[in-house]
């Protein structure tokens, strides 16, 4: 499919922009103001072991700056991920760094203050005033980071060097958005087809999807002692930096501000590579017969069924607004206004980043990015970062800007619930086993994406920290002799893992954002329980999630986790989780009558 430029996607296919800034001369002007704004927060420097009163109004100026902060920087970010081919998208999103970085330093003044403070001082203002009272997980975070914290010249060197402690992220997804080119691949009857990251590579032509992934593979391949560079840059950072802070790791640095412990960390890699591997082993298996296979390759994993149905955009919304009924009416508004008010953007553009996200920016709501394919597994894909609308926008709601965003750890819960409750909906409409049978391919898709997918890309995270701690270098050779042997360990003989597979180190952008990829697999252990929770006891355990994401980041992962049914320090919500993808595979295999005898048919390059 012929992707087309920027300026020709239909009006209804973008997102709305002019909710946050009615033109680009607005968001200019705006930079400018926020910089005059600066001295409103400067001026309490020095001034903060005053007392209370002043310790609060400085809060208070500083989160309204960080709002304002927040909506110029989220203009400038989204119009780079749409098209980061114009070169003025890349220089306002340098701009908006820049600022980002001058404000930050200007007002690092404010934690190293509050960390100087004697003991129980805070703790005391805090019981006795009531606005610095709305401040006191903001204010509690910093105190539990007091012993990690290096002189306050040493942090605002820190602070103002952000741009360039950012920049092996910037330069992977620069490079990877815009200068990376790939090889038309070749379909079964011999027609060209343009190789982007996605598309033809999850063709149902075998012979397209293994062609593209082949060019994929080799477009790759010249980028990869770059990537090395900036992915080894990003590991010997955080190990720097958690050495000079007095941490033990650069893991135990990195999870801090999830607030998990690294024995759920450890736990959750080891139980799900062992205990989940059989089951998506077994359901590959299976669909190498549905798809006529006489191998399975890495792009082989994830293409749409044969016979799944057509799901149009249109059809994909209904669905969700169904199924997301059972959450009440006032979760339920934030779904519609999503589709009716341009909150997604779901066009196929050149420019265009990869992948999904949601950002919602506090004070105007949020903002969805995808790429819309008609199939069902997009249905869930856009039911997903729905999720995490649903979740920030009431959080925004009862809470202020500071307290509305949980920890990391916990940010995958919300959206994977909507995937499951959209699941759930989906099988109680129908007995059809075609219809069945795509969307438990659809749900089996959530469970590989963030159970296999993320949660194998935060093993090679594991190991790669474990490697840098001893001080031996990160190289090319070794991120894809590491990425291969996980890949192996897990999928046995029944996946090939050849040098395209080895090479998926390269092609995901959350290694340069702290230890997120395993964030994925512990937020859908919660929402599996929390999920099963909701189907077997109704009204109580929805208001149960309904709490939960208004709570935004008041409370820590466990209590919020605890608060939905299920305790994160107990594996068996784990082993739970993986449980249920065995019954999902049970249930797949039900439908297969009718495909049982089906031979294989060779895929390869054409």
């Amino acid at each position: 499919m012929h992707r087309v430029k920027r300026s020709d996607v239909p009006l209804q296919e973008m997102w709305d922009l002019t909710d946050l800034f009615e033109s680009h001369a607005a968001w200019e002007a705006e930079l400018d103001a926020i910089r005059a704004a600066l001295p409103s927060v400067t001026k309490y420097h020095g001034q903060l072991a005053e007392g209370a009163e002043g310790l609060a109004a400085c809060l208070e100026a500083r989160e309204a700056l960080q709002i304002r902060m927040n909506r110029v920087a989220s203009y400038a970010t989204f119009r780079l991920s749409t098209d980061s081919l114009e070169p003025n998208h890349q220089a306002d999103a340098a701009r908006v760094a820049t600022l980002d970085t001058e404000c930050s330093t200007k007002t690092a003044f404010i934690q190293s203050e509050v960390l100087a403070l004697p003991d129980g001082t805070v703790e005391s203002w805090i019981a006795g005033d009531a606005t610095l009272h709305a401040f006191r997980h903001t204010l509690r975070n910093w105190l539990e980071k007091r012993p990690y914290r290096l002189t306050a010249e040493v942090e605002s060197a820190l602070l103002g060097l952000s741009q360039t402690l950012s920049a092996p992220q910037r330069i992977y997804t620069l490079s990877k958005g815009a200068d990376m080119r790939f090889d038309q691949a070749l379909d079964k009857d011999g027609q060209a087809h343009p190789v982007h990251d996605g598309g033809s590579q999850l063709s149902p032509d075998p012979i397209l999807r293994r062609n593209a992934y082949a060019s994929f593979t080799q477009g790759l391949r010249a980028y990869r002692t770059t990537y090395a560079a900036t992915f080894a840059t990003e590991v010997e950072k955080n190990v720097t930096l958690a050495k000079m802070r007095g941490y033990d790791s650069a893991t135990q640095m990195l999870l801090h501000p999830h607030k998990v412990e690294e024995s759920v960390y450890h736990s959750i890699h080891d139980v799900i590579r062992t205990e989940l591997a059989p089951h998506m082993r077994r359901y590959q298996r299976m669909r190498q017969r549905l798809l006529g296979l006489d191998k399975m390759l890495y792009c082989d994993l994830t293409v749409q069924l044969p016979d799944g149905p057509t799901v149009t955009y249109e059809q994909g919304r209904m669905w969700i607004l169904d199924a997301l009924q059972v959450l009440g009416e006032e979760y339920h508004e934030i779904i519609r206004r999503a589709f009716t008010e341009r909150w997604i953007d779901r066009s196929d553009n050149l420019g265009k980043r990869s992948g999904a996200f949601c950002n919602t920016v506090y004070g105007v709501h949020s903002y969805v990015f995808m790429t819309w394919e008609n199939h069902t597994r997009a249905v869930f894909t856009l039911a997903h970062e729905l999720g995490h609308a649903g979740h920030l926008s009431l959080a925004a709601k009862y809470q202020k800007q500071s307290n509305s965003r949980p920890p990391m750890s916990f940010i995958e819960s919300p959206s994977t619930m909507n995937e499951l409750l959209l699941a759930q909906h989906l099988l109680k409409q129908s007995d059809d086993k075609r219809m069945r049978r795509s969307v438990i391919a659809g749900l089996m898709g959530t469970y590989h994406h963030n159970f296999v997918n993320h949660l194998l890309e935060g093993e090679l995270q594991r190991r790669m920290y474990q490697i840098a701690e001893k001080r031996t270098p990160i190289t090319e050779q070794t991120l894809t002799r590491v990425k291969g042997e996980i890949l192996a360990e897990f999928w046995g003989d029944t996946v090939e893992i050849d040098e395209g597979a080895a090479l998926t180190w390269m092609r995901q952008p959350h290694y340069y954002m702290g230890l997120y990829p395993y964030t994925y697999a512990l937020g859908l252990s919660i929402s599996t329980a929390a999920a099963q929770a909701i189907e077997s006891q109704g009204e109580p355990a929805i208001k149960r999630w309904i709490d939960v994401l208004k709570a935004g980041g008041t409370k820590t992962p466990a209590e919020l986790a605890g608060m939905a049914g299920a305790d994160i320090t107990n594996p068996d919500v784990i082993r739970s989780a993986v449980a249920y993808v065995g019954t999902l595979v049970d249930a797949f295999e039900a439908t297969l009558d009718e495909y049982r005898d089906k031979p294989a048919v060779q895929g390869g390059e054409g």
